[in-house]
């Protein structure tokens, strides 16, 4: 069937045809907001932990999609990769300028900063009492997400310093799923429910 054919085999039918086409990086980039613009925007009240995460690509994805959901900090701790680090800037693409971050060795120091300021503290891990990641509601904010090591999740220390975790269910036979992929679930939710209008 060659393409007009489909087009008059949809158009006789109660079908509504759309025709969407890929943006050109050109036209993407005229959507994209600046690094002195993004300073003035209002971020969405999520902080995040990464602790011990050993791949450096994992660490850039992490930024990435921090960058993304327009997140207010990311603390990296423990011997999780930081930047200046080129194999970070191959996957962060640039975004490691546009999210606020810091370094602290000792992430139980970052988590006493933030609970100081009436930030809640959630491991994103599976546990005895977690909450399923599409649970929280708009009082758990502002709220800092804990990610940790690639093979054993996130510490016992951090665990038990947090507030609550919070799971993605899961229905295959691993119930593990790579730290950033689960944090770009997690955070878009998070960026869902707290349902703000920043651009």
């Amino acid at each position: 069937m060659f393409f007009g054919d489909f087009l008059d085999s949809r158009l006789r039918g109660n079908d509504i045809l759309i025709i969407m086409k890929k943006l050109t990086h050109e036209e993407v980039g005229k959507k994209r907001v600046t690094l002195d613009e993004i300073k003035k925007l209002r971020r969405n009240p999520i902080y995040v932990l990464c602790d011990n995460i050993r791949s450096i690509y994992n660490v850039g994805s992490i930024f990435r999609t921090s960058d993304a959901a327009l997140i207010e900090k990311l603390y990296l701790t423990g011997y999780t990769p930081y930047p200046p680090r080129p194999e970070i800037e191959k996957v962060a693409l640039g975004s490691t300028n546009s999210v606020p971050w810091e370094y602290v060795k000792n992430p139980v120091d970052a988590v006493n900063e933030m609970k100081a300021k009436g930030i809640k503290i959630a491991s994103l891990e599976i546990t005895d009492n977690s909450i399923k990641y599409n649970e929280l509601t708009k009082n758990d904010f502002p709220l800092c997400l804990i990610l940790g090591n690639e093979l054993t999740g996130v510490s016992n220390e951090l665990i038990a310093a947090s507030d609550f975790s919070i799971e993605i269910p899961q229905y295959g036979f691993k119930h593990s799923m790579n730290v950033s992929v689960a944090y770009g679930i997690a955070v878009f939710e998070m960026v869902r429910k707290m349902s703000l209008q920043v651009i």
